[in-house]
Formats: C-alpha cells, sequence, structure tokens
C-alpha cells in the first residue's frame, strides 16, 4: 500500500534561531546554496495480493489498459487488480468469466484489451461489435494495430482480420514466434534468430541475429534484447548500438521502453538503462522473486513485474525528503521504540506484519543517538513541542543505564523485565529493582553514543538552568568513573570491559597504522572536553591537556589515514585487531568528531581537529555517506553536495533488511581485493545505489554487494532523520 503525506498539514516550520545557528554557520563554507526540497520521482515497491480463493494459479502474461487497469492471464482464467492491489479473477463480463483466454493484447493508440479464445478474439469496447472467429485451436498469440488490423499466430497457420472480417491468410514463419508487436502501424514479430515486419501482408526478414528474445521500440529504435545482452537498431535492421553484454543479468526475457528508457527483465531482477548505469530491482525488496516471465508499464510509467505466483509493481511517485521524514518519525514511534530506545524490530512470522517484536540489543545507547540527535536538531529547526518531548524520553532511558544498578557511574549497554532478554544472555545481571535485568560489558561504541547525545541535547533542547544541569550530571557521572578507574569502563566484576578502554598501556600498545590508536585518543579526549564544557570542573580541563600531551593522544588523533592499513600480529584478549577494516571506527569517529570540534578547549585546538575531520573526511567520500559529509560541514566545512542529496534521496522509506544479491551483476566494474591495496574492501567502481543494496546502518561498508538480514528483520529509520534534520539545520536543505 502506497501512503501519501499531506506535509503542510503535518509539519508547521518555524524561524531558525540565530543565536543557535551562528557559531555552526561560522564553521561551513559559504559558497554551499541550501538545496530547495523539490519533489524528485522515489521508485517504491508494491507487491499484489492473490486472492485466496485462486491460490496455486500460474501467472503467463500482464497487460495495463488505457485506463490503467491491470490484467493478468492465468492457468485459471483472466484475472485483474482491485483496490487494495489484490488480484483476483475478472468477473466483470458474466459471458466471459467462465472462459481461459489463449491470450490478451491492448490495441495499439487505443489501449483497448483485446481476448483471443480458442475458436475467437474479440474486444468489449466498439460496444461488443468487434468479434473474429477461425476454427478451433487455430491460433495461439495475437496483436491489434491502431488501424483495427488483428494478427493471429499459431504453430501452423497465421492471419490477418481487419476488425471481424478475415483479410488474408500468411504464412508461417520458420522457427518459433516468441513476441508479436503492434508498432506504427505496422506488425512485427520476432524468433530465435530473426525479426520481421509485415508490409503488404507479406513478412520481411529486416535483420537476423542468434538467441533473440525480447524487442522494444521507441521512436525510430527497436532495441533487441538476447541471451547475452541487448543492442539498438532502427526500423530497417541498421544497427545503431552495439550489442552490450555489461549488463546486472545478460540473458534477457522481457523489454520495454518507457518514458525513454530501456527496461529487461530476466530471470534474475529486472533493471533499467538510466544515463551513467543499470539500477537493479532485485530481491524481496522488490519482487515476490527474480524470475520475471513477462513486463508492461501504466501511462504514468509505473513498471508492472510478473513472476509465475505474483504481481509486482514498481510505482514511482512524488516524494519530498520532508515528507520521507515526517514518514520515517512516525513509523519509528509506532513500531520501533523500546523504552525510549530506537530498536531494530522483527517479524516473529516473516510473512505477518503484524508480528513485529522489538528486542534488546548489544549497542542500544549508540543506535537511539541517531534518533535522539534527530530529534534535538529537529527541534532546533522547528520548535516542535513534540521533538524536544521525544528527546526527553530517550534521554531516561540512558540515564536510567546508570542508575539501574549499584557501580557508581557506570553505564550499562541496556535493561530488559526479567524473564524477557533475547539476545547475548550471559551478559546480563541483576538490577536494585527485582523484577528488571541490566547488560554490562559497555563498549566504547556505547560511549560514543553518550558523549554524542549530551553534546546534542544540551546545545538544541536543553533551554534551562535545570535541563542543562541534567545532562551536566549524566555526563559527569560517566566521566568520573572513568577517570577514577584509570580510564577503563569498569564493569559489575570489578574487571575492565573488553571495548571500554581509553588508557595508553591500552590505546598507545596499537601500532599507528591501525585507527584504533587514533580512535580512541579522540574519543576520550572529546569526553573530557564535554564534561568541562558541561560541568566547568577543572580537572576536565587539566587531564584533556594531560591525555594530550603526556600521553600523546593529540599525536595520535594526527595520524594521517593515508598511513592507516593492514596490520597483523595484534591481538586483543585472542581478538585479532588491524587485518581488515572496521566500518563501525568510522561511525564512531564522526560522531565523535562532532563533540571533539565543537567543545574544544580553544581555538588553536579547533583548527587541528578541523584538520583532522577532513583528513578523515577525504578517505570516506566515495562512499557517499550524508551524515559523515554533513559532520565534515558543520566542522572543517568541507562537504560533496550532490552525494548528499543523492543518499538521502535514495534512502528507501521501507527499511526491511532484505537479502539481496549483486556480486552476479555484469555490469559491474569490480576492483581487486586485495587486502593492501584496498584495506577499505571498495568492491567496485561505482557505488549502487542504497535501494539496490540491504538496508545497513552507518557502521557498514557502503559497498558491501551482498547480504542483509531477511524481510524479518526492520531498521528503525534514524540512518536518514539524522542526516537529514542536520541538513536542515546547517542550511544545506531548505
Amino acid at each position: 500500500m502506497v501512503i501519501y503525506l499531506d506535509i503542510t498539514a503535518m509539519l508547521k516550520m518555524r524561524r531558525y534561531s540565530a543565536m543557535l545557528l551562528l557559531p555552526f554557520v561560522m564553521a561551513c563554507r559559504s559558497d554551499v546554496r541550501p538545496l530547495k526540497d523539490t519533489p524528485y520521482r522515489e521508485p517504491v515497491s508494491v507487491k499484489y495480493t492473490v486472492n485466496p480463493r485462486w491460490k496455486g494459479a500460474r501467472f503467463k502474461k500482464t497487460v495495463v489498459d488505457g485506463d490503467n487497469n491491470v490484467y493478468v492471464l492465468t492457468d485459471m482464467g483472466l484475472f485483474r487488480d482491485f483496490p487494495g492491489e489484490v488480484l483476483s479473477k475478472d468477473f466483470m463480463y458474466a459471458s466471459l468469466a467462465d472462459k481461459i483466454p489463449v491470450d490478451i493484447c491492448i490495441q495499439e493508440g487505443s489501449n483497448y484489451l483485446y481476448y483471443l479464445y480458442h475458436d475467437r478474439f474479440l474486444t468489449n469496447f466498439h460496444a461488443g461489435a468487434i468479434c473474429g472467429r477461425f476454427p478451433a485451436g487455430s491460433y495461439s498469440k495475437m496483436a491489434v494495430n491502431s488501424e483495427d488490423e488483428v494478427l493471429l499466430v499459431g504453430e501452423r497457420m497465421a492471419a490477418l482480420f481487419h476488425r471481424n472480417e478475415k483479410k488474408a491468410d500468411l504464412p508461417v514463419l520458420s522457427g518459433r514466434v516468441s513476441g508479436l508487436f503492434a508498432y506504427g502501424k505496422k506488425f512485427w514479430a520476432l524468433t530465435p534468430n530473426a525479426v520481421y515486419r509485415l508490409d503488404e501482408k507479406r513478412w520481411i526478414e529486416i535483420h537476423s541475429g542468434e538467441n533473440l528474445s525480447a524487442l522494444a521500440f521507441d521512436g525510430q529504435k527497436i532495441a533487441v534484447g538476447t541471451t547475452d545482452g541487448y543492442y539498438v537498431m532502427d526500423h530497417q535492421g541498421k544497427i545503431l548500438e552495439e550489442k552490450n553484454n555489461r549488463v546486472p543479468v545478460p540473458c534477457i526475457n522481457r523489454m520495454a521502453s518507457v518514458n525513454n528508457q530501456w527496461w529487461f527483465a530476466t530471470s534474475d531482477g529486472a533493471f533499467v538503462k538510466e544515463p551513467d548505469r543499470f539500477r537493479y530491482f532485485a530481491s524481496r525488496r522488490w519482487l515476490d522473486r527474480n524470475d520475471i516471465v513477462d513486463m508492461t508499464a501504466d501511462t504514468e510509467g509505473n513498471i508492472y513485474l510478473l513472476t509465475p505466483a505474483g504481481l509486482n509493481k514498481i510505482k514511482f511517485r512524488d516524494q519530498t525528503l520532508l515528507g520521507k521524514a515526517i514518514y520515517l518519525q512516525d513509523n519509528l514511534r509506532k513500531y520501533h521504540l523500546r523504552y525510549g530506545w530506537s530498536a531494530e524490530s522483527r517479524l516473529l512470522d516473516p510473512d505477518d506484519p503484524t508480528t513485529i517484536c522489538v528486542e534488546d540489543s548489544d549497542n542500544d545507547g549508540l543506535w537511539t543517538s541517531f534518533y535522539l540527535g534527530s530529534q534535538a536538531l529537529r527541534y532546533a529547526v522547528t520548535g516542535e513541542e513534540a521533538a524536544k518531548r521525544y528527546v526527553w524520553e530517550s534521554f531516561e532511558a540512558f540515564e536510567r543505564n546508570i542508575s539501574i544498578h549499584q557501580v557508581k557511574g557506570f553505564s550499562g549497554r541496556t535493561f530488559e523485565r526479567k524473564g524477557y532478554v533475547v539476545h547475548d544472555l550471559d551478559r546480563w545481571r541483576q538490577a536494585t529493582d527485582p523484577d528488571w535485568l541490566w547488560k554490562g560489558t559497555t563498549s566504547s561504541d556505547e560511549f560514543v553514543g553518550y558523549i554524542f547525545v549530551a553534546s546534542v541535547i544540551d546545545r538544541f533542547a536543553a533551554e534551562n538552568a535545570r535541563e542543562k544541569k541534567r545532562v551536566a550530571d549524566y555526563i559527569d557521572a560517566i566521566m568520573t568513573h572513568i577517570i577514577e578507574h584509570n580510564y577503563y569502563f569498569v564493569d559489575y566484576d570489578g574487571q575492565p570491559t573488553l571495548w571500554g578502554r581509553w588508557h595508553p598501556e591500552y590505546v598507545n600498545a596499537y601500532p599507528p597504522a591501525m585507527f584504533d590508536r587514533r580512535l580512541n585518543s579522540s574519543l576520550i579526549v572529546a569526553g573530557l572536553q564535554l564534561a568541562w564544557s558541561l560541568t566547568g570542573k577543572d580537572i576536565y580541563k587539566s587531564e584533556t591537556f594531560r591525555v594530550m600531551d603526556e600521553w600523546g593522544y593529540l599525536q595520535n588523533m594526527q595520524i594521517p589515514m593515508k598511513n592507516i592499513a593492514h596490520t597483523t600480529g595484534v591481538k586483543h584478549q585472542g581478538i585479532g585487531m588491524g587485518e581488515e577494516w572496521n566500518h563501525s571506527d568510522d561511525e564512531m569517529a564522526f560522531l565523535t568528531y562532532w563533540v571533539l570540534y565543537h567543545h574544544a578547549l580553544n581555538d588553536t585546538l579547533k583548527a587541528k581537529y578541523a584538520d583532522i575531520i577532513k583528513d578523515h573526511w577525504e578517505i570516506e567520500k566515495p562512499e557517499r555517506n550524508a551524515l559523515w559529509n554533513l559532520i565534515s560541514y558543520g566542522t572543517c566545512g568541507e562537504i560533496d553536495l550532490e552525494s548528499t542529496l543523492w543518499y538521502l534521496r535514495e534512502f528507501p522509506a521501507d527499511c526491511r533488511r532484505y537479502a539481496v544479491r549483486n556480486s552476479h551483476r555484469k555490469d559491474l566494474e569490480l576492483l581487486p581485493q586485495d587486502i593492501h591495496a584496498n584495506f577499505r574492501e571498495q568492491t567496485n567502481t561505482q557505488l549502487l545505489t542504497k535501494g539496490e543494496r540491504t538496508a545497513n546502518r552507518h557502521n557498514t561498508n557502503e559497498f558491501m554487494l551482498d547480504g542483509g538480514r531477511g524481510k524479518d528483520h526492520c531498521l528503525a529509520g534514524d540512518e536518514y532523520l539524522l542526516p537529514y534534520w542536520l541538513a536542515r539545520y546547517l542550511k544545506v536543505i531548505e
């Protein structure tokens, strides 16, 4: 079901706060002009439901008439569409309801529906007056041109009718006729070895080839699909574009020209030719199954892809970035909140969308920081009280992570009622409340979430001394715990957690070529600076300079990203480190950069931090991540504006983590997977759109071709909300 949003009614905009915005705008380049949020065409998937009464029907062909009625030819009769994207048998004409057509087609020009039965053809237009009869079993395929001529072809005979009157018997073509077409008032036929045009009741071979499988017409061009790519010729058979088999799936079943674009259907998904690439539609994100048997389009340019058991539509709707944000915010609030945490949801039954369950995860604090941050920025932009309320709702969960147990200043990962935990059962401990459990082993990932939310709440949502003290007390407790425990997160058992470590015996044990050294230095410096900024306690300022100077953390932070490389022989508690790039480190770094830069102790440090951020941004640019671009813009002033807009527009509103596969595609230019030369594992030269890949959080390699957890898992959507509202706040988008 497609949902359209009344943007004006749903969101009332307020003026920007000049005082709030000024410090950040000054850090940004003045040559970036705000982009207007103009509507753009967005593809969305619509999967038709088959009436259970006709379960098991085998789908063979689909057409769409001039009124955009959708018809599907099946072995149980003719089906059509009904409200709610439902397919069921067509009983509109009682005289035809008990009959099973041999073929159906749409007339050229008028787009009238024609039926072919075993002994006649007919249409219900022209007051039902057109009905041509013939000996039973003569023909199996039909086409109707704009001159009311009807072409019928069978295995042993062919004929041309004008309305009801038979005009000629036609010669039978050599080779199996796989397709009939009416275009330009003429008829065309396709066999595996030739393309024919009917001229003066004679078949003229205009082109011969091998393994021909599909035709599509666009003006004076004819695209010819084969089992190994496609090429383009004119109506006389002259080749205009040589064969191209660098397409996602070279074995083509059907083709269509829609709005001057070539569309291709295969046994492994569909794709469309865009100016600089092919866009691939496959997996459960788009199709009930990948083997497509037919394809057509309606007058609005929507694409219908028929599989043996289902009808799928790629619907193109006008969307705005704000409209998508509102939809995702509403959806997150309804289906992804757990005690204030923003969480991935799961369907207990993958085929029943009502069985939504929201469970604990390993990093509830980190994931929620994206949602909380988005609402804080939304409040800064719009002044909506609901956004501010959402901020404090989720912050209560962060605060309870500290108070739910008796380890002073230590934040757990998450909490749950006793008897209902799902993941990592060995990590849960009894809370002070006997009805609750809390999860320990808190990591540096969680710490990043803590400092990021404290920073954005203080600046964007805390508007009085009481609210600001609440945030300051929160970060003060955490940072005091870290300092008093010798720069470790110390768990319930009195031992440092696996990853909550910022002492130099851990940080400086990593060689300069490993990002862990640079990252962990940045994390703790950002946390100390933030604590000083919020509390004014001298210890945090002095400790900031101590860790930077005595422990060399400022120098660590300035290690160039180009020096980070594949490293062997380094282990932490038996875990191999440095042998592959961990994109969670990028996520942790960029969230930290926001805090690091905006809470710098002085302008000299701020300038150094800007260089550090720019250095990392440069190496991240190929991944086209809008959030990293916007954090860079809001700090060091660098942004790839085109990629930022591309990311936001291409982000699917359907956040289910469908399993996808792209590694088989023949159109991709793959890169050598040498761990030394390609340490960040960029698989191919051109980044695929997010709709072609599995839904992922910001801690994933954007160049990952295959993957996914299945349609039963769904991300919350704050992966879009934070960059969108940050773009609005920074006036990148109006």
